[in-house]
């Protein structure tokens, strides 16, 4: 069982993956053609990531793997105001039929002039709206300068990661 890692082309999946993965920043700034698999070991448990690029062409895929998993982790670029309408139909598109998979909203690039909030990613989401079965958590994220260590708030997605992980397996 996988953790699938989607979202918006741009919004920064692949340099959150890597922080995740190695506890330092790498900014990746070409956009994923496909997938990405990369695994995790904690001392509790294995992870085991599946990213698929953003672009309209891949999206189409994006449901196929949606029950395989036991996790989705949906990144967004709080940054990119014009494109959070579009975020947000997709996320709610992809876990309509699935009441109970639990969601982390990873609202990145909090680094940025002009990022929208963590108050104000949830309303342009509407995360209210996706049901209260579900396990849903939203953490404002960062990948800072190449080389460095990753800030706390990736720590505490991944931990709140690997914590969801132990309970849906």
């Amino acid at each position: 069982k996988q953790i699938l890692v989607l979202g918006l082309d741009g919004a920064g999946k692949t340099s959150v993956l890597h922080a995740l993965a190695t506890n330092h920043v790498k900014r990746s700034m070409a956009p994923t053609e496909g997938f990405n698999a990369i695994c995790v070991n904690t001392e509790e448990s294995q992870m085991e990531f599946l990213e698929i690029g953003g672009s309209e062409s891949l999206r189409s895929y994006w449901k196929m793997y949606l029950p395989k998993v036991l996790l989705l982790i949906y990144v967004v670029d709080s940054a990119d105001h014009a494109r959070l309408p579009v975020a947000k139909q997709l996320l709610h598109q992809l876990i309509q039929n699935n009441s109970t998979l639990p969601v982390v909203v990873l609202a990145n690039k909090q680094d940025l002039e002009g990022a929208y909030c963590i108050t104000d990613i949830h309303d342009a989401l509407a995360l209210s709206d996706l049901g209260d079965e579900r396990k849903m958590f939203l953490i404002g994220t960062h990948v800072a300068e190449d080389g460095s260590e990753i800030s706390s708030n990736m720590k505490d997605a991944r931990e709140l990661i690997a914590q969801l992980v132990l309970e849906a397996q």
